[in-house]
């Protein structure tokens, strides 16, 4: 990324310091728009919380019932706000900027997932015990409930990256993004809603939370590189 005053040669800056610019942009837009960055949060209080008071079941059912309505929830409301990763920034036309700035597209493309994920994925991941509590998990499950959230909300986040990339030059593209991202994401509403399950019936959640940290790995090493190629393409 170049920056330099009227007059005055640009400057080149390092990797670490482009990095650290296009986060911390990310995330002031992201405070300034607080209906987009509470959209997601409030759809997923409402869905979960909302839930037990629609049906009258017993405690023990509603327990067995809990981790698919978390999950399920979690997933939809993490999608409300993957159409609007580059979208903003196509419109304006500072995306092109971006990429004509001398830094790496795929650099720019993590940064700006990562301040997705810390808005979105990660503020889901602080309310789940609120979650929780209200879907009768107990206490103990908390933890791999929590630790589940993170690593799938993070893939998501990155499966997204790659939709949002192919969907950033259409007009109506959140429903094409929903149907290329949700077939992608039903491994991790499997594992996610296995591991969360396993730790309220009290067995052994660890087999799943590894799969889910496979996943997670995987798409953070691969979905960079597919998400730049995907952005390439809509910028010619």
């Amino acid at each position: 990324m170049t920056v330099g005053s009227r007059g005055e040669a640009p400057v080149l800056v390092g990797l670490g310091e482009a990095f650290g610019l296009v986060l911390r942009r990310e995330l002031r837009l992201s405070f300034r728009r607080p209906d987009q960055l509470l959209q997601p949060l409030v759809f997923f209080l409402i869905v979960t919380t909302l839930f037990p008071l629609g049906l009258s079941v017993q405690l023990s059912l509603l327990r067995e019932m809990a981790p698919g309505v978390l999950w399920v929830a979690a997933l939809l409301s993490s999608l409300l706000s993957l159409d609007s990763l580059f979208k903003s920034d196509a419109d304006d036309g500072t995306l092109e900027q971006l990429a004509l700035s001398g830094q790496s597209l795929t650099l720019i493309v993590v940064a700006k997932t990562l301040a997705h994920w810390l808005v979105s994925g990660a503020a889901l991941v602080l309310v789940s015990p609120l979650v929780g509590t209200a879907l009768a998990i107990p206490t103990a499950a908390f933890a791999t409930m929590m630790g589940s959230l993170a690593l799938g909300t993070l893939t998501l986040s990155w499966l997204g990256a790659i939709g949002a990339g192919l969907t950033v030059g259409l007009k109506r593209g959140n429903v094409l993004l929903s149907l290329i991202v949700l077939p992608l994401a039903m491994p991790l509403l499997i594992f996610g809603a296995g591991a969360t399950d396993r730790a309220i019936s009290g067995t052994g959640a660890l087999g799943a939370l590894y799969l889910l940290a496979a996943l997670c790995v995987l798409t953070c090493t691969l979905a960079p590189f597919a998400a730049t190629a995907a952005l390439r393409i809509t910028l010619e």
